[in-house]
């Protein structure tokens, strides 16, 4: 088996795409032939399947270590998706610190439908075995959380969910397969949002469900096709193209970000850096032991609102934007962009105030990021 970096130009699950083609074709069918009557041809219809769609989620298994994944149209759909596993009166134990979009999703879309959650921090194994209810289906965890880079414990939170007859599902998108695989720390389920790593170019959307276990991939499946938030081939292609330059970008905007971290630490502007690769932030230990490198995601809370304000109007590589995980350096308002539906209340418990800003570091020079960071806040 080839090293991760290599399997990202050349995944082993992959047979050689039609005519010998290096990239796969992009097959912008909708409906394929059938061979004969009543005979199942291995395409049909793109709802169900397509070769281009077949060659990236192959790609994507083969990189987490799963029997097999599915493509989403976004993170989001594969989220909802996900949710039809569950009987509408299960219990799911969540992070109390997930993107916005999710916690949205669980609390106005999955709980009206008959879902429970308890939201905790999962960074204590002792939170999750406390939450744990007779009927509890799943512990769901983002780590590091989006945005306040909370670490959970993969490993650990896996044996408190699988003694309790419950899944765990990891949202894997801040390190992506390349730093950070959950199905081989005990993980169930690995969801993605393809649009950040990924894909890496900010230039289509795209969501994972990744499985380990084929009686839960024949489930999805069976909901991906009902449901129909299908990736469409020519964002497949991209996404596969973008995959095969995952460890050079990640690893670039790994270094980056460090650098960028420790800067903004000597920073008077600036009163905390969240960021997981500090040897004296409270996850480092569980991320060492569970990881392979620290990401390219930071967040700062400076010193005041016109100091958050004035950063995001007055940088110039750094672009005020949503998203995060391409070549571009980003920097984010999360309770005006990500979190903004999240209740103030429970915004401010997290630190998530109006002086809290989210960085996502991309493939520039690093000198000059900073240098656009400095001219900033001195400005």
């Amino acid at each position: 088996m080839f090293e991760i970096d290599t399997r990202c130009v050349h995944p082993s699950r992959c047979s050689r795409a039609a005519f010998g083609a290096i990239a796969t074709p992009i097959f912008q069918a909708a409906t394929f032939v059938h061979e004969d009557i009543g005979t199942e041809s291995e395409y049909s219809y793109s709802r169900m399947q397509n070769p281009t769609r077949a060659a990236l989620e192959a790609r994507v298994a083969e990189l987490e270590g799963g029997v097999d994944a599915v493509a989403f149209s976004s993170g989001m759909a594969a989220e909802a998706t996900l949710m039809n596993l569950f009987e509408a009166s299960g219990h799911i134990i969540a992070g109390d610190d997930l993107y916005g979009g999710t916690l949205r999703l669980f609390r106005h879309v999955s709980t009206p439908a008959g879902l429970r959650f308890d939201f905790t921090d999962t960074t204590s194994p002792e939170n999750i075995r406390k939450n744990l209810k007779p009927d509890t289906k799943a512990v769901y965890v983002e780590t590091p959380s989006n945005p306040t880079m909370q670490v959970t414990d993969i490993a650990a939170a896996a044996e408190i969910a699988h003694a309790a007859g419950a899944w765990l599902i990891v949202d894997n998108t801040f390190l992506s397969p390349l730093f950070q695989r959950p199905l081989e720390l005990g993980a169930d389920i690995v969801v993605h949002s393809g649009t950040k790593y990924l894909g890496g170019h900010n230039d289509t959307l795209a969501g994972f469900l990744v499985m380990k276990d084929p009686a839960i991939a024949e489930k999805v499946r069976f909901y991906a096709k009902t449901v129909g938030a299908c990736l469409a081939p020519m964002d497949c292609f991209l996404l596969e193209r973008g995959i095969k330059t995952l460890s050079v970008r990640l690893e670039k905007q790994a270094a980056n970000a460090e650098k960028i971290a420790y800067w903004l630490r000597e920073r008077p502007e600036v009163k905390k850096v969240y960021y997981i690769g500090f040897p004296d932030h409270p996850g480092y230990e569980v991320t060492r032991r569970q990881s392979s490198g620290f990401g390219g995601m930071l967040s700062m809370e400076v010193d005041s609102p016109e100091t958050a304000r004035k950063v995001l109007r007055e940088v110039k590589l750094f672009q005020y934007a949503e998203s995060l995980g391409g070549v571009d350096s980003l920097i984010t308002y999360p309770m005006l962009q990500t979190h903004a539906d999240v209740p103030e209340e429970e915004r401010l418990k997290r630190g998530i105030n109006d002086r809290f800003l989210r960085i996502s570091v991309g493939i520039e020079n690093a000198a000059d990021l900073i240098e656009d960071l400095r001219q900033a806040l001195e400005s």
